[in-house]
Formats: C-alpha cells, structure tokens, sequence
C-alpha cells in the first residue's frame, strides 16, 4: 500500500468516526446529525443530489467541480453507511476483497 492510498484510508477512516460520533449530537449542532434526525428518505434524497450534481459536473468538463461534487457524494454516502450501523472500513475491506478479481467473475460469483 502507497504512502498516497494509506492517507487516503486514514481520511475516510476519520471522516467516518467523525460522521458516527455526530449521531449523538443535537440536530441543532451537526448538519449530520440533523440529517440522521430527519431519517432515511432524506438521506438518500441527498445522496440521488449529489449523485445528478456529480454527472452534470462531469458533462460541464471541469475537473475541480467533478472533484468537489464526489466529495459531497462521498460525504453523503458515509452519512448513509453510518445510518446502517456501517463505516468507511467495511467498504474499503470489501473493495480489498475484489482486487484483482474479474468485475464480471465478481458480480456473477455474488449471491442474489
């Protein structure tokens, strides 16, 4: 593992400690736990958000708005695993889990 991919890791490590350690904060205080209050549905509305914002960031061609748009995404997808009890290390450990494994023997190898 490279010096950039262990960054990587310990940044959406932290982010994701910090995102579990505002559910217990008051919805007054925390845009995430505010976020959390309003429940599910919402959360995923902001993630279908930034999700249209990214594409239509790419189809405008300019790197730094895809850039900040995936960091939205990103950031909203945690506050999603963290509504499910989850974190960024069960991903990071499941993307670990397909290196070097075929996409397509991957998906087909998947239990519906």
């Amino acid at each position: 593992m490279s010096d950039k991919d262990v960054l990587l890791n310990n940044v959406l490590l932290r982010l994701g400690e910090t995102i579990a350690a505002r559910k217990a904060a008051e919805a007054g205080t925390s845009y995430v736990a505010s976020l959390l209050a309003k429940g599910e549905d919402a959360i995923l509305r902001k993630v279908l958000e930034e999700a249209a914002e990214t594409l239509l960031a790419s189809k405008e061609g300019d790197k730094l708005h895809v850039v900040r748009e995936v960091a939205d995404l990103w950031f909203h997808t945690l506050v999603l695993l963290a509504w499910h009890g989850a974190g960024p290390q069960e991903v990071l450990a499941e993307l670990e889990r397909r290196e070097g494994v075929s996409g397509i023997a991957e998906k087909a190898a998947r239990k519906p």
